[in-house]
């Protein structure tokens, strides 16, 4: 989920009621004696035992902390083990969300938060012993702008998926976020320690993931069979944590949705969020900023956070072409399964206060874009969005789904083929009921999680019977590394032949799906193009024109008023003679 992470139609009665909802879910698990040890449910990790609870059996283990609180010393600095202990603890509630603004589109924000937000959750059948200790493990991470979200989302509960294929085991996770976890410290004074301020928040999965290999074999997992997915920022991170160094061997698979490698920053990008930071705070070095209070930056990331970063591309943690690194086989050992919805631009619809502005916003959006490309490609752009059947606007839609979303995870997708890597790829077309949504961002999560009842993305029109198919496609992917299922073949996606399944109300496969338009924008993947867009300019030709019209429409009315009170005297006038004479 991305941008502002802003939601449709929700005014402050709905923000209460959410708040409240999250709120009610909210507890402090709590130390228990030694004896409790041996209690129903325990599982005994590297780092205490932990009572979990049991649900129609399924068992869930949520706020279990996988690293040590980063806070004090350990503020900006790449996480730490949870040391070893044998302490007993309740795992009844989920760990605190980490700091963000909140915002009723990412309803983890709702949740209480803390600097201290390096928490998992893991959800396990209580029966089904034939499979226990060999599990496919599946760990969500979740999405939200790299700024805003938490695993304590409802959408993202791992009850029902779990429920429903009792053999996989769910893992969902917490990780710093905004200036918590993207902020380049490295360019201020006394930086020289905190080169890796900018990433943090990867940092953190991959500590996640390493607690999920010592001990996910205690809850019946398999530590040699773990799938990491997630959307949106989610799938950003899940796209790039198979380029990093430092997370091999933690994983075997990776489901990427409406996220990719395009969602990162250059370092001038992250550098411009450093100068805010310095400019709001007037504090040039990071001790200056390590004094500040949580309650300080929480209020810091508050005014910040339209400015918010992606992981930067630092040329260390993170390749400066990722694309590249993908194409010469970095992740080659990896099974890659990506996709994206049809109109994944159209999420914003809600964020910007309806149809009328999201055209507006689009329109300004996309000529922007247009300032940073070469003429020839400017040419070559224009002509895809005013030919568009739908018109110009819409097809300036189209194009942002396309340079975002679709064009990056196709392209990502064609680099893992390329290097012989098992790929294979969804089209998702199973639109929302919510008017004007179509398929947007994030309108594929219900389904996934099995979470039907969560639909302020999707409307209500979710279709069980396709939900139980794509979470047979995802658990089937994870077990095997082929989502095929029974009925349904998928096959794998490489340059030849460029199969997609298309996933809507019928599921089928396609060849070479909007292939014109990937033609068009593929040449653009290398500029990452990504919606940063908290510096749009409104000196753009499309506000020139409104600005235009406004001005006319302005001279007219002025004109029809100068009319009508002139005939209006010329009245008066002839009334007064008429009753004189």
């Amino acid at each position: 989920m991305l941008a502002s992470c802003l939601m449709a139609g929700c005014g402050n009665k709905e923000l209460e009621k959410e708040s409240a909802r999250l709120m009610s879910m909210y507890g402090e698990n709590l130390a228990l004696p030694a004896q409790d040890s041996v209690a129903a449910y325990s599982v005994k990790t590297y780092n205490g035992y932990y009572i979990g609870k049991a649900t129609d059996s399924v068992l869930s283990y949520k706020g279990i902390p996988y690293a040590q609180p980063p806070v004090g010393r350990l503020r900006w600095h790449a996480p730490e083990p949870a040391p070893a202990s044998n302490d007993v603890w309740q795992a009844y509630y989920f760990g605190k969300s980490a700091i963000q603004s909140k915002d009723i589109g990412c309803l983890g924000s709702l949740y209480p938060q803390s600097e201290d937000c390096l928490t998992l959750n893991v959800w396990t059948a209580q029966n089904d012993s034939a499979s226990l200790g060999n599990r496919p493990v599946m760990v969500y991470i979740h999405g939200g702008s790299y700024g805003w979200g938490g695993s304590s989302d409802p959408m993202f509960d791992g009850h029902n998926l779990v429920k429903a294929h009792p053999d996989i085991i769910l893992v969902t996770i917490n990780y710093r976020l905004g200036i918590f976890g993207f902020l380049d410290l490295s360019t201020l004074k006394g930086g020289e320690d905190y080169a890796e301020s900018a990433n943090l928040g990867l940092l953190d999965q991959i500590e996640a993931l390493k607690w999920v290999q010592k001990n996910i074999a205690a809850f019946g997992g398999n530590p040699d069979n773990v799938t990491i997915f997630g959307e949106s920022a989610g799938g950003g991170s899940v796209s790039l944590l198979p380029l990093i160094d430092r997370s091999k061997g933690l994983f075997r698979r990776v489901i990427a949705e409406s996220g990719s490698v395009a969602l990162t920053s250059s370092r001038k990008q992250a550098e411009e969020l450093t100068d805010l930071v310095v400019k709001e705070t007037g504090i040039d070095n990071v001790e200056g900023l390590m004094e500040l209070s949580q309650d300080q930056l929480a209020e810091l990331s508050r005014k910040v956070d339209a400015h918010n970063r992606f992981p930067m591309r630092d040329g260390k943690l993170i390749p400066l072409d990722p694309y590249k690194a993908y194409r010469e086989g970095k992740a080659r050992d990896i099974d890659f399964m990506t996709g994206t919805n049809s109109d994944e631009a159209n999420y914003w619809i809600g964020g910007m206060g309806g149809i009328i502005p999201f055209k507006i916003a689009i329109n300004v959006w996309y000529e922007n874009i247009m300032q940073e490309l070469p003429t020839s490609e400017r040419e070559t752009c224009n002509r895809f969005t005013d030919d568009y059947s739908k018109g110009r606007t819409w097809g300036r839609v189209e194009f942002i789904t396309d340079l975002m979303f679709r064009t990056p995870s196709t392209f990502t997708a064609r680099c893992h083929a390329e290097s012989g890597g098992r790929t294979y790829n969804y089209y998702w077309t199973k639109a929302s009921t919510l008017p004007h949504r179509g398929a947007c961002h994030t309108v594929e999560l219900p389904y996934v999680f099995g979470n039907l009842n969560e639909n302020r993305y999707t409307g209500n029109n979710i279709n069980p019977k396709l939900s139980a198919t794509v979470q047979r496609m995802w658990t089937n992917f994870a077990r095997t590394g082929d989502p095929s299922i029974e009925g349904h073949a998928w096959p794998e996606y490489n340059d030849s032949t460029l199969e997609t399944m298309v996933i809507g109300d019928t599921l089928k496969v396609e060849s070479d799906i909007l292939g014109d338009q990937y033609a068009v924008i593929a040449p653009l993947a290398d500029l990452y193009i990504s919606p940063l867009h908290d510096n749009i300019s409104l000196n753009v030709p499309y506000v020139h024109i409104m600005a235009g019209w406004v001005l006319l429409s302005i001279a007219v009315i002025v004109v029809i008023v100068v009319v009508v009170r002139k005939s209006v005297r010329k009245c008066k006038r002839n009334q007064r003679s008429d009753m004189a004479s």
